[in-house]
């Protein structure tokens, strides 16, 4: 997994990459982006030939997100896994027993 960070001239964002790496996603059939900067809605990746998932949002400077990837597994029950990212810039605990992984976006 990684995080890869493109901060903008033109305006205060940043172009966030999030990618997940084939061996990170397993037997994923989709992978999901949730974080507050979404509301946590579900954001599709989307699937590589190589096998990893990937997604570029535009984020706000100097702030920062918690986010979690969402796996949801080929089995006949659709099953859901919920990972953080390996590489994220920080992790904080949250309400559900587990932590979020945070990205932080400052120049």
């Amino acid at each position: 997994m990684s995080l890869i960070k493109q901060f903008l001239k033109s305006r205060p964002e940043v172009k966030v990459t999030f990618v997940v790496t084939r061996e990170a996603a397993g037997d994923a059939h989709q992978v999901f982006l949730l974080g507050e900067f979404n509301q946590w809605q579900p954001h599709a990746m989307r699937r590589l030939k190589s096998g990893e998932f990937k997604t570029t949002l535009n984020l706000p400077t100097d702030e920062q997100a918690q986010y979690q990837f969402c796996y949801q597994l080929i089995d006949e029950a659709g099953t859901e896994r919920y990972d953080n990212d390996w590489e994220a810039d920080a992790y904080v605990p949250c309400p559900y027993g587990r932590d979020n992984s945070v990205v932080q976006v400052q120049p």
